[in-house]
């Protein structure tokens, strides 16, 4: 399994026990899309703000911490669109938006 990784204590990592099959429904298709997000990124999940059910799998909408500051309210976000096929398997991602924390939406 490629997800899987050892542990010195043999516990298998979060990818082995949330599954490695097929993905089931969008909750498992945002856990995995942010998974994936974070190893490619190394920035931490802040939240998901979309998910849409797509042809060839799913693409998720994840904000992102790229900056943190103090205090909070100026810390940078982004948000990526991640897609992910029906096995979970990364196919793609882009930052599609990036804002301070207390920026809204007009």
């Amino acid at each position: 399994m490629p997800d899987v990784e050892e542990k010195k204590d043999g516990a298998r990592d979060e990818d082995a026990r949330s599954g490695s099959g097929p993905v089931r429904g969008a909750s498992s298709a945002a856990r995995r899309a942010c998974r994936r997000l974070e190893r490619l990124t190394g920035h931490a999940v802040d939240g998901v703000c979309g998910v849409t059910r797509e042809e060839d799998g799913w693409c998720v909408d994840i904000d992102v911490v790229e900056v943190a500051r103090i205090p909070d309210t100026t810390s940078l976000i982004a948000t990526y669109q991640v897609h992910v096929d029906d096995d979970g398997t990364l196919l793609g991602c882009r930052r599609v938006r990036r804002f301070r924390r207390c920026a809204t939406d007009c």
